[in-house]
């Protein structure tokens, strides 16, 4: 699994947030390292209360940069502040701190411990619905800790999510290693039939999928995007990660999905919503991606559009079978991502600001910096609201907004 290096500046509020950082990347199996020139990955928890304070993080950011093979920019900077980074020229990806986890995955699915249950934090409910996979990826270790899919009863989840919203619970976060392929154990997959199941609970609160890799979400996409349609309480967000835009490397990663089959997704979803997120990941510089496959990937990414995007360098596991390929240069990764990662923050800006003066109702999931109050609309697009005491607005609050601008990668929103 990946090494990483944390680091965290500012208040106990960071603080704290780099413990559950940490603690949700331990129980994924990656291992700290103390020296950024010794990790995979280096995060950068910011602080952001003073002009000085401000060029501190830029320059230290600069530095981990030139120390690490990924940067991961988060905290109150990255938050208030993130496009000053991409104006210094710094090479990061800048995410909410509760994004971090899964941008460090390498590509990898996700993990859960043995003995995952159900938690309930704050107003957000977190449900593993099975343990394992069915994919075989070349460059994945995470197989080896979780092995085939394993899938309890529905009857089994809907209780489970029924505790959850019985206890408080507003967001119930649907999560396994790879979702759509809930229920293949038992010979058909029942991931559709799980989230209607879980809509029909009593109660109001909203229920987002976790990672569904596109093999297995093909299969049911025309049932998974009609579930999606017909209930409200569903964010329109789906989370498939395609990889790469070519089908010659995704042939060598294993990833048993071809691009057009990603593409139909896409397209079924666009039939049936018409508000809605695409999320996706790309990795880079995987040892076989020639130039000609960067660019198909590139191409796929300006096609599709999707609205959240995790670009990931390729770095290699001990045991997977790319760990024995012979890898692309640094530098040809580097400059990838840049490229990939320019073209993003262009997608997303643009899928921001195509919300601007637009009301949207939204789910208060947490507070934010000051005072404010993060919340997700409809399609889990996060919306910022400021002056929260001001408008009366809660965690766990549902609340009508008018969107008044973006910093890129959110919006703020004005309640109505």
């Amino acid at each position: 699994m990946a090494r990483y290096h944390i680091e965290t500046y500012g208040c106990t509020s960071n603080r704290g947030e780099s413990r559950q950082i940490e603690r949700r990347l331990r129980d994924a199996g990656h291992r700290r390292v103390e020296g950024a020139d010794e990790a995979d990955v280096a995060i950068l928890n910011t602080c952001t209360v003073v002009e000085k304070t401000e060029r501190n993080m830029l320059r230290r950011a600069e530095e981990l940069e030139d120390e690490t093979a990924d940067l991961i920019v988060t905290g109150c900077m990255a938050l208030a502040q993130g496009e000053q980074f991409r104006e210094a020229g710094v090479d990061a990806d800048v995410l909410h701190w509760d994004e971090v986890p899964e941008a460090v995955t390498n590509g990898e699915c996700p993990t859960t411990t043995p003995d995952a249950e159900p938690v309930l934090d704050g107003v957000i409910g977190i449900l593993p619905i099975a343990r394992g996979c069915m994919s075989d990826c070349s460059y994945c270790i995470t197989k080896k800790a979780t092995g085939k899919i394993d899938s309890p009863p529905v009857e089994e989840n809907v209780e489970k999510a029924r505790a959850l919203v019985h206890a408080g619970a507003k967001e119930i976060r649907i999560t396994g290693q790879d979702t759509g392929v809930y229920g293949w154990d038992d010979g058909e997959r029942k991931l559709h039939e799980l989230l209607d199941r879980i809509c029909d609970i009593e109660g109001e609160f909203r229920v987002r999928v976790g990672m569904a890799n596109p093999k297995g979400v093909h299969g049911i996409r025309e049932e998974l995007a009609a579930v999606f349609a017909e209930n409200d309480k569903l964010y329109n967000f789906i989370h498939a990660p395609v990889q790469s835009g070519s089908d010659d490397v995704l042939g060598d990663m294993r990833r048993q999905h071809q691009v057009e089959e990603y593409v139909e997704i896409v397209e079924t979803f666009e039939e049936y919503l018409d508000y809605w997120t695409l999320s996706t990941d790309f990795i880079v510089g995987f040892p076989t991606e020639e130039d000609e496959d960067h660019a198909q990937s590139m191409a796929l990414l300006r096609e599709t559009r999707p609205e959240k995007i995790n670009v990931t360098r390729f770095s290699k596991r001990p045991g997977t079978d790319a760990a024995d390929m012979k890898g692309l240069g640094g530098q040809v990764k580097k400059d990838r991502s840049k490229e990939m990662t320019d073209a993003k923050m262009d997608v997303v800006a643009e899928a921001y600001d195509a919300m601007v003066g637009e009301t949207h109702e939204v789910l208060v999931v947490e507070e934010g910096t000051g005072d404010s109050v993060k919340c997700y609309d409809e399609a889990y697009r996060q919306v910022i609201v400021q002056n929260a005491d001001d408008h009366g607005v809660e965690v766990g609050d549902f609340v009508d907004v008018e969107i008044t601008g973006h910093s890129t990668v959110y919006a703020f929103g004005e309640p109505v």
